[in-house]
């Protein structure tokens, strides 16, 4: 910073403190976000896992099961629904999600349902086709939402409108780990086996097909909204993590302008004192 006076320096300086102050607040407020969102994580594990394992245990016991969720298809229609912020400063959280989403639709006959204002905004400026865009705000989404998401797709899925139906999110490892990933809703393929059908202790009424067509899009808004709540928390995780290293940075730009403005007064003070000795001698 040769040849900037102790003035700019100084007015530098309040302005990292100000950027400071505002980063150390925004990562507060991720923090306390974070343990709210950590704890939707664990009250909606639960459910998922009971509607996961019922899933199963009929299909497992139930081998000649035919339903149209179980049928693989060989068209190239898949529907993608995309989970993302509503706002930046959370390190790479948006961009990784969106890219891996992009990644995965290339060459396929894609449609998005985003979720979040960054999801809405990066496929419509691709020109993706989207299903609706009245999911900007994530943060105002609830479980009733989830549901209702969940059984317009499989209205959709078994209308023959996709082959193929995707959740795109985040998922929540720890408060410095996020990953993003993506998981099949539809169909749900099951694992070929030559075992024989396994016994169970529940008894479904009125029929093992009947109840899991009514249960399917239970189990999908269960996913749903487990996704949500796993890419809420690693949004709140990510912005905190990226508004602490903010911080230190600001703090280390504050250190190294406080010693630039030393510096500067002190070879100014130095030049004064040369010059009045130079007149006195003079």
């Amino acid at each position: 910073m040769a040849g900037v006076s102790t003035k700019d320096i100084k007015n530098r300086i309040k302005s990292m403190e100000s950027t400071k102050q505002i980063t150390k607040a925004m990562e507060m407020v991720a923090a306390s976000k974070l343990r709210r969102a950590q704890n939707r994580v664990l009250a909606s594990r639960p459910y998922f896992e009971i509607l996961y394992a019922t899933v199963n245990d009929i299909v497992d016991c139930t081998r000649d099961l035919e339903s149209p969720y179980l049928t693989k298809r060989e068209g190239n229609r898949v529907l993608y629904v995309v989970i993302a912020g509503d706002r930046g400063l959370a390190g790479g959280y948006n961009s990784n999600i969106l890219k891996l989403a992009q990644a995965q639709m290339a060459g396929k006959d894609a449609t998005v349902l985003p979720i979040g204002k960054k999801a809405v905004d990066f496929f419509r400026a691709r020109e993706v086709p989207l299903l609706t865009q009245q999911y900007q705000e994530a943060g105002e989404i609830s479980i009733g939402d989830c549901f209702s998401i969940a059984k317009s797709l499989s209205s959709a899925y078994l209308d023959g409108q996709y082959d193929e139906i995707h959740v795109a999110y985040t998922n929540f490892v720890s408060v410095l780990s996020q990953t993003p990933a993506t998981l099949r809703l539809l169909p749900l393929l099951r694992e070929q086996t030559s075992a024989a059908p396994k016994e169970s202790d529940l008894l479904y009424e009125p029929s093992n097909q009947e109840v899991f067509a009514r249960i399917v899009p239970e189990y999908l808004g269960g996913i749903l909204y487990g996704a949500l709540c796993e890419s809420q928390a690693a949004e709140h995780a990510a912005r905190r993590t990226a508004m602490d290293s903010a911080t230190s940075n600001a703090e280390d730009m504050i250190a190294d302008l406080s010693l630039r403005f030393n510096r500067a007064r002190q070879a100014a003070i130095t030049q004064e004192i040369t010059e009045i000795v130079a007149g006195a001698e003079a």
